[in-house]
């Protein structure tokens, strides 16, 4: 369930904070006041797509966050993504500079937008103003259908099971295919690896063998480098050392007369230090360095044997090793791929795995579409759509990631029509109605937990607003229902009532506000959306009616 709602600069909200509760919720305002921008904030905060554009004029950033109070279902998928929350509580923030960059984070931890959308899909389910729209695509109607009947996981296992029947024909097509140059692929695949397999190069090897024989070729001039260093440091008459004692012993007896010395000191012993550790670090490298022919023989051959192997296989030396690898992958990639009837038992048991899911959730949603037929052409009687019936027609179609059928939604508009398309249907009030109807019977039946009608209702009024309202109430007592309205019929039967209102700001921008209001204050609103601007006594009295229906 939402439980706040923050939002800075975004789009004309400059600074916005709002409390939610559980039940019926409305937002209500004048044309372009911005009571959808709280939908789209919501949106951002929840993974949408956005860009500098949201931004309000004059801002760096903007920032939405929302705090929920999470089911079982979301706690768990926060506690194995690493982002478990204390208590239920969730909180997600979402934020847009003005280079068109966001960041998202989930109870303070950064997030990428996936993981952001896949928790909001599970928190926030948003009915748009132009659901209608997308009603009208077959692919809709059955994932609509798929969500009333709660099919999600059968639909899934569906699409996986065809997933998997599609890579097996692949394969086996793929086999097909090449099986005339097979052969001399193999053959190809095998000279190679018997080649490298006897050379046997080794990870990083080649690296590791060139510093090697760039040290033993270069070792008489390492060893007279490491003994004229030495002499000049330690040993010879004007060696460093000699010379800095000379340096220290003048100084010394001069310090007792100015202290200013005892820094020079004190520097001169520690380069003292420094170089009688270079002369120890020296005497221990020639104890150890020797002119080891035999071992740059060796050395000297192993390169020339991975050099004759890069140029017959075209390669660079350091590849080799990786060669090998991919060679023996390959071949054997190329050896299982040759066994045509492997293949072809494999896909038949990928085919046999897919038509038992899809069967599976073909009588599931056989089942769904009697029973949203039913409640939608129930809900449509609420709606002065008396006679009217609702049916979800399955059709058969070739098998695919949905399935082996197609859904169509069919209306009849009253008592005596026939069923038709629901993309047929001319009226536009119709429309919007069975729209409404589908999406509330559709929201009973998700689990999630907040529902969001963004005037849904448009294209009704009267009497049917007032039977929408009533719906949604009754909604919101197994829900939290926000929804943004137009219509006073279904603003009165909220249990909380939110206006939006456009103000001019101190830098003559237009800004955004929401306030909650008391009974006074919808009286006055839903008189307001009742008569206009010219708010009177009657208008006033009508709306106390409405309240008190």
């Amino acid at each position: 369930m939402l439980l706040t709602l923050s939002v800075r600069d975004f789009v004309v909200v400059e600074s916005l904070e709002l409390d939610f509760g559980p039940g019926f919720t409305v937002l209500t305002g004048e044309t372009g006041a911005g009571k959808s921008i709280l939908i789209d904030a919501l949106q951002l905060a929840l993974g949408e797509r956005a860009d500098s554009g949201v931004i309000r004029d004059g801002a760096q950033r903007a920032e939405v966050a929302a705090e929920f109070r999470v089911d079982p279902r979301s706690a768990d998928w926060l506690a194995q993504a690493g982002l478990g929350c204390e208590g239920d509580i969730a909180l997600v923030r979402r934020t847009v500079d003005g280079a068109g960059r966001s960041r998202a984070f989930i109870n303070g931890s950064a997030v990428t937008l996936a993981q952001l959308r896949e928790l909001g899909e599970g928190l926030v389910d948003i009915h748009g103003q132009h659901a209608h729209q997308s009603l009208l695509r077959p692919a809709a109607q059955l994932q609509l259908l798929d969500e009333h009947g709660q099919l999600q996981a059968s639909a899934r296992s569906a699409a996986a099971a065809y997933a998997e029947l599609r890579r097996a024909r692949q394969a086996r097509l793929d086999a097909e295919a090449a099986s005339a140059s097979a052969a001399s692929e193999r053959e190809r695949l095998a000279w190679t690896a018997e080649e490298l397999t006897e050379l046997d190069p080794q990870p990083g090897e080649w690296e590791h063998v060139s510093s090697e024989h760039k040290r033993l070729s270069h070792a008489a001039s390492l060893l007279e480098g490491a003994h004229e260093a030495i002499d000049t440091l330690a040993e010879a008459e004007l060696a460093a050392l000699a010379r800095i004692d000379a340096a220290s012993g003048r100084l010394r007896p001069l310090a007792g007369f100015d202290a200013r010395l005892q820094p020079v000191l004190e520097i001169l012993e520690s380069a003292r230090n420094e170089v009688d550790e270079a002369v120890r670090q020296l005497s221990q490298y020639l104890a150890h360095a020797d002119l080891d022919e035999a071992r740059l023989a060796q050395v000297e051959t192993r390169l020339a044997a991975m050099h004759a192997a890069a140029r017959k296989l075209r390669c660079a030396p350091q590849e080799l090793a990786a060669l090998l690898q991919d060679t023996r992958a390959r071949l054997a990639a190329l050896t299982a791929a040759s066994d045509l009837d492997g293949l072809r038992e494999s896909e038949a048991a990928a085919e046999q795995r897919f038509a038992q899911a899809a069967g599976e959730l073909s009588a599931a949603r056989r089942q769904a579409a009697q029973n949203m037929g039913r409640e939608v052409s129930r809900a449509m009687q609420d709606l002065s759509m008396a006679g009217g019936r609702f049916a979800v027609e399955l059709e058969p179609s070739e098998a695919s990631a949905t399935g082996l059928e197609r859904a169509e939604f069919r209306v009849a508009g009253h008592s005596g029509a026939p069923l038709r398309a629901l993309a047929k249907v001319a009226s536009g009030g119709e429309l919007s109605r069975i729209s409404l109807a589908i999406s509330v019977i559709a929201a009973s039946a998700t689990p999630v937990q907040t529902l969001i009608f963004d005037e849904v209702d448009a294209g009704i009024g009267g009497a049917v607003a007032d039977v929408v309202g009533r719906r949604l109430k009754q909604l919101g007592q197994i829900r939290q229902v926000l929804c943004v309205t137009h219509l006073p019929q279904v603003a009165a039967h909220a249990d909380r009532h939110l206006v939006v209102t456009k103000l001019q700001g101190p830098d003559q921008r237009p800004v955004s506000s929401v306030a909650p209001l008391d009974r006074a204050g919808r009286v006055e609103e839903l008189a307001r959306m009742l008569g206009g601007q010219q708010i009177t006594d009657t208008t006033r009295k009508h709306a106390r009616e409405l309240l008190a229906g």
